[in-house]
């Protein structure tokens, strides 16, 4: 295995989370304003309370804190980067993965461009965690497994195999995706992005967020930060998170920056390590002691050693 799992976990959401915080100039702005991820920290954490996808307990959580849009914001945005922890929660199974990012997308708007670009990010992202990701062969994958749709994103993500087969600069790739409705525009400008710089995370995300030495139309806000935080996920996933530039990660930890709602960005990290536990099957001590002790025993420590699959089968 070239990354482990853990890296893989943490270079998707801290990628989504730098691609989204990067401002024009190459320089991190503290806070985002635009926050894109928050849905995206509620959904882990319902994952790791409950270690299971329940819509109800999503619902819930966005309704205790009392999650509003503003208006210029892109609730099309928000909904794709909230269902990156169930890309990552059921990476391993594609038809479990598939099944689960169309429940999530219930609770929300019914919108099949945000269906086709959902599926698209998660099926890009699980294949990066399998290693299974070619960029010659993973357009093709993924519109397989969108399925028919009358949107344009499989037509738009082969015009991007074309542009990459090509060897198109940015500039073109910006030209084809010029007269295509934002989220048309989006997500196959942050799959040229990613995948005309895979091994490079830093290169891929400067690209996305309009940083460079090159003229961008209509780099809105919301266009380049949406972008950003597609191609940081997608990128992080692929190059984990030692793929990820040292000094961002520092720059946020020492500024203590908040990071998606949460107080800081350390919390951040912790939160990752929960949610990768959670994945593995890992069982927390801590929440069930009594469990664990017999009449006059204390239990301080418990190891407990298994072969593959065998104390949870995924």
């Amino acid at each position: 295995m070239r990354y482990s799992p853990i890296s893989r976990f943490k270079g998707t959401l801290l990628g989504a989370f730098l691609g989204e915080s990067l401002a024009s100039g190459g320089e991190i702005q503290f806070p985002s304003y635009l926050n894109l991820g928050r849905m995206a920290v509620l959904g882990t954490q319902s994952l790791i309370a409950l270690g299971r996808l329940d819509l109800d307990d999503w619902i819930g959580r966005q309704q205790q804190e009392s999650l509003h849009l503003a208006a210029t914001d892109d609730i099309s945005i928000k909904i794709i980067i909230a269902t990156l922890p169930v890309a990552l929660f059921f990476h391993e199974n594609p038809i479990k993965l598939r099944q689960n990012l169309l429940d999530v997308l219930k609770i929300w708007e019914d919108d099949p461009v945000v269906r086709d670009g959902t599926l698209a990010v998660g099926y890009a992202i699980a294949q990066a965690l399998t290693e299974k990701l070619d960029s010659l062969t993973i357009i093709p994958q993924i519109i397989s497994f969108i399925g028919e749709t009358p949107t344009s994103i499989p037509k738009n993500l082969l015009i991007v195999q074309s542009l990459l087969e090509q060897g198109a600069g940015l500039s073109r790739a910006e030209a084809e995706f010029a007269r295509e409705e934002k989220l048309s525009k989006i997500i196959p400008m942050a799959f040229y992005c990613f995948l005309s710089t895979l091994e490079d995370f830093r290169l891929a995300v400067l690209r996305a967020t309009h940083n460079g030495n090159y003229q961008v139309q209509d780099a809105t806000p919301l266009c380049s930060q949406a972008t950003g935080v597609i191609t940081g996920a997608l990128s992080g996933a692929y190059n984990g998170i030692g793929g990820i530039p040292v000094n961002w990660q520092v720059l946020h930890l020492q500024k203590n920056s908040q990071a998606w709602g949460l107080t800081s960005f350390s919390q951040m990290l912790k939160l990752i390590d929960a949610f990768v536990a959670v994945w593995s099957g890992v069982y927390d001590i801590t929440l069930n002691p009594r469990e664990l002790t017999e009449e006059g025993c204390e239990v301080d420590l418990l190891c407990v050693y298994a072969s593959a699959r065998v104390i949870r089968s995924r």
